[in-house]
């Protein structure tokens, strides 16, 4: 009995060991989208109050910039346009009210708040993604404060009240018209790197009231049945937007979040996923998704998966693995609940949320996701920071590359250093003849230790200059560095020649 304890105990410290030894030098990943979800909409996540000045404003995007590059994230998708609004000047649409209180009126002192976070975005090499909701025209129809330009005012045959909210009618060829417009005055003034529409095209069916697009139907469906040409509808905004992005600027991305669900088994039997959700993308929203990944009109997918693997109307279990084997060529990323959490009723908690990171990335293919929102990720504070550190974000990495966009790297740089007794100085030379916008990844490697890019717990700098000074050179005595350059598209060049100290 004492020698079989004392095997068992061995037997656990050389576990104890192993594992610990593989959490320590597991090759952290490379590649990985590394998101969340900003919304102004009712002043959720930024600005935190509609009385903030621009100075408050600006400190606070900044700080909740700051934050998020700390967990380790790569990408924003900042909701730009909530509500038929703008978060920036716009001679189509009025400034949005989460702004100032008062729709119409613009910042004081004014400023463009797109153009500074993006700005900020850049500094940080983060990506950032504009988020707009396209058919929404008023959060509350009964409180309508709009000034005469707002749509609602402009168009008045073109908006439908449904429920406790103002929506466009998608239905029309002018509205769809209009909101590409809107959408693309955006892609030609902005240095933005993505669009992102959320899951508002037709709206959440509310118990068996109708949606009241019977004169638009009537008008444009030609004899065809009402669900099949609301999906016509959405799929014609859909494909007319991606051709018009990809002709303007043909690096730009196209990504949507829809609902979690495609459609339940009961409704298809070939392609449905295992689940009984109440609503879904094909049956409710009008929201063909499948259709938008097989023609390539989307560069991205992130279903909104914000359920436990426990739930048994729809479980990430079921759906992760049913998203996965329906990518066809694009790529798939996924919206975490972080704000279920801190919810007491839920049976979703921190182990939870860590879980669905792990699926993610032992079971997809280019790995991502996205919290939402922002201001979940405060509420579970310094847990959410460290279990996040520690075994997810540690390092850093890099968005996937999408090489139906582009899959040419940028020229490797040219490295040279020159040393003292107190740093060592390292600058590059870069050929650049399309004047891309580059960022720079410095690789610091131990002596003797085998130059491997894909080693990211190497790379000690991600950066935008041509120069980089290395102060911590006692405890890297005989080092070897290499540099990178990264294009819009995250493509990397080939490593520099090496340098050692």
């Amino acid at each position: 009995m004492h020698i079989y304890t004392s095997h068992l105990k061995k037997l656990i410290v050389l576990l104890c060991v192993i594992i610990g030894y593989n959490i320590t030098y597991a090759q952290p990943l490379k590649r990985e989208l590394r998101a969340a979800w900003i919304a102004t909409v009712a002043n959720i996540d930024w600005p935190s109050s509609k009385t903030l000045s621009s100075t408050e404003q600006k400190e606070q995007f900044i700080l909740r910039l700051d934050k998020l590059k700390d967990i380790g994230c790569n990408t924003v998708i900042v909701q730009v346009r909530p509500s038929c609004d703008a978060c920036y000047p716009s001679s189509k649409e009025p400034w949005c009210q989460y702004l100032t209180g008062t729709q119409g009126s613009p910042p004081i002192p004014y400023y463009d708040p797109l153009e500074f976070m993006i700005e900020e975005t850049h500094k940080r090499n983060m990506e950032f993604h504009a988020w707009f909701n396209p058919f929404r025209a008023l959060v509350n129809c009964k409180a309508n404060p709009n000034p005469s330009n707002h749509v609602t005012k402009k168009h008045k045959d073109w908006i439908i009240n449904y429920g406790d909210k103002s929506y466009l009618d998608p239905g029309i060829p002018e509205v769809r018209n209009y909101v590409n417009d809107v959408i693309m005055d955006v892609v030609k003034r902005y240095d933005i790197d993505a669009i992102h529409l959320d899951d508002y095209f037709y709206p959440y069916r509310i118990g068996k009231i109708n949606f009241g697009d019977k004169k638009s139907y009537l008008k444009y469906g030609k004899g065809i049945d009402k669900d099949t040409w609301r999906r016509e509808n959405v799929n014609k905004f859909i494909k007319e937007l991606s051709v018009d992005m990809k002709k303007e600027k043909p690096y730009l991305k196209f990504g949507i979040s829809p609902f979690g669900v495609w459609r339940n088994k009961s409704k298809d039997t070939l392609q449905g996923s295992e689940t009984r959700a109440g609503q879904t993308c094909y049956d409710d929203l009008y929201a063909d998704v499948i259709t938008w990944l097989k023609n390539g009109w989307i560069d991205y997918l992130m279903p909104q998966l914000y359920w436990s693997h426990k739930n048994k109307a729809a479980s990430f279990t079921v759906l992760l693995p049913w998203w996965q084997s329906h990518c066809y060529n694009r790529q798939i990323f996924y919206g975490l609940g972080a704000y279920q959490v801190s919810n007491s009723k839920s049976d979703f908690d921190l182990n939870e949320l860590l879980q669905q990171i792990k699926d993610i990335r032992k079971n997809t293919k280019n790995t991502g996701f996205s919290f939402y929102s922002a201001i979940s990720l405060d509420k579970l504070g310094k847990p959410i920071k460290d279990s996040l550190n520690n075994s997810y974000t540690k390092y850093p990495a890099f968005p996937p590359v999408m090489n139906w966009i582009d899959s040419i790297p940028p020229n490797a740089p040219v490295l040279k250093l020159t040393e003292n007794k107190k740093e060592n100085n390292l600058h590059w030379e870069e050929y650049n003849p399309k004047n891309e916008p580059i960022k720079y990844a410095v690789y610091r490697f131990l002596q003797n230790e085998e130059v491997n890019i894909e080693r990211t717990d190497r790379i000690i700098s991600l950066q935008q200059s041509t120069t980089y000074i290395d102060n911590d050179i006692k405890s890297c005595k005989h080092c070897t560095y290499i540099v990178t350059a990264l294009d819009r598209l995250w493509n990397e060049s080939k490593p520099s020649n090496k340098v050692q100290q």
